[in-house]
């Protein structure tokens, strides 16, 4: 079991028989990666980069291993947690070795015979041998409430949570065609397909250095999840408004909104981290855009957004979340949150979407997005605030979708309350929609 998700990863990753360093140093340093990760403490993209930073004589093979190691066991804690149990010596290096992302004859290199006769064991499990929870490696309240949603879809979408996601980009059409993008990925090695639902957007299954490539230095390409680029289609800005994106992090969907917008108009990026806003500057640049505003704010009902109550076209507020829709590409997440975390992070929504709907112009749009799964940070918070502000009409999604000219858009949105219309929220899923779990709702202003 543990060698079969180890030669996986090493498949996708393109490493294992090809990395320089001997494989019991690289199984070495992957166990005290683990270790660093396992704790919980920061983010698991942060740590491994902290890792890097610190042991900078690792070679981009030896990173992409240790790296797709680390995700690997993240993706599967729960198995490979009871598959450990069954072994000897530290605890990390044997989860490593369960996830090790190299080729069998690699790994074996670095085992001495009491672990490859451990892990020989591990190799006869089979997915009937195994607890639901062994299978779907999440934890039971996350497990509860996607199989309270999702019925008989559960193990279908579980076990797409498990797989890396593809790599997505976002053609900027202020900078390039998707067709000519397409053709120059193509003539450099990586054939790339259109995304089926976004107009904007390419999908690679490999991984190339993209900060390498000329299209992406010259900014006709950002890397963007299919579900974000379709939020930002659902959002349609048009040329010459103003616009606030309340909640813009490092502004991937801002730069999307932007190029909507034609470089036209005025385009507010928000954020309480001026962190994650000075991030957008050197997209920023390379993007061509000149219409967005980066604003660092203290808090949701800061003077600087007063200023522009009434006054907005739209407002996007894509909110602080559990981002349990991004696991195929995050799977920490899972471990580092829990039941409470969620219910704080309810009454943190609730308060930006009621604090940013006061920027809006009579006939203006309101998207409310998050990319969780929870029907408690979705469904919950938007049927709330429409019950709490009459002047806002819920719009029907898949009629707006349709109308942008979306293929299937009613695929794209399901109703999960009772007394809902079918159609009125976006709701996209791993498994489904090969996207990131996504939700969106949109109300117009009276």
């Amino acid at each position: 079991m543990g060698a079969r998700e180890g030669q996986w990863a090493a498949a996708e990753s393109g490493v294992g028989q090809y990395a320089p360093m001997h494989p019991k140093a690289l199984l070495d340093h992957s166990a005290a990666l683990l270790a660093q990760i396992l704790r919980f403490d920061h983010p698991a993209d942060a740590v491994v980069s902290h890792y890097f930073r610190d042991h900078r004589q690792l070679g981009s093979r030896e990173r992409a291993t240790l790296a797709e190691t680390a995700y690997a066991v993240l993706r599967r804690k729960s198995l490979f947690d009871m598959l450990a149990r069954s072994g000897s010596g530290p605890r990390e290096r044997r989860l490593a070795i369960l996830g090790f992302a190299a080729d069998r004859a690699f790994l074996l290199d670095a085992l001495n015979k009491q672990e490859r006769e451990w892990l020989q064991g591990c190799d006869q499990v089979q997915d009937s041998d195994l607890l639901p929870v062994h299978r779907h490696n999440l934890p039971i309240w996350i497990a509860d409430a996607l199989r309270a949603q999702l019925g008989d879809r559960f193990e279908e979408e579980a076990r797409a949570m498990l797989e890396p996601a593809p790599l997505d980009l976002r053609v900027n059409l202020l900078r390039a065609k998707r067709t000519e993008v397409q053709k120059a990925l193509a003539s450099d090695g990586f054939p790339a397909v259109p995304t089926p639902y976004s107009p904007w957007g390419l999908r690679l299954h490999d991984k190339p250095a993209l900060t390498r490539m000329a299209l992406f230095q010259e900014g006709a390409i950002e890397v963007q999840d299919e579900g974000s680029q379709l939020l930002a289609l659902l959002f349609d800005a048009h040329r010459g408004e103003m616009v606030v994106d309340f909640c813009a992090g490092a502004g991937g969907k801002t730069l999307a909104i932007g190029a909507t917008m034609r470089n036209t108009g005025r385009l507010y990026a928000f954020d309480v981290s001026a962190h994650r806003l000075e991030q957008l500057k050197p997209r920023l640049a390379r993007s061509g855009l000149s219409n967005v505003h980066p604003v660092a704010i203290a808090h949701e009902r800061d003077e600087r957004v007063k200023r522009l109550s009434g006054k907005a076209d739209r407002v996007l507020v894509d909110a602080p979340c559990s981002g349990l829709g991004t696991l195929r590409r995050n799977p920490d997440l899972k471990w580092r949150q829990d039941e409470q975390s969620v219910r704080e992070l309810t009454l943190k929504q609730a308060s930006i979407l009621q604090s940013a709907c006061r920027l809006l112009r009579s006939g203006g749009r309101l998207v409310y997005a998050t990319c969780s799964v929870l029907p408690e940070e979705n469904e919950a918070i938007a049927n709330a605030f429409t019950l709490a502000n009459p002047a806002f009409k819920p719009l029907n999604v898949a009629s707006l979708l349709t109308q942008l000219k979306v293929p299937d858009a009613e695929s794209l949105c399901t109703a999960e309350a009772p007394g809902v219309e079918a159609g009125r929220y976006l709701r996209l899923w791993p498994g489904l929609h090969h996207t990131d779990g996504f939700f969106a709702a949109a109300w117009q202003k009276d």
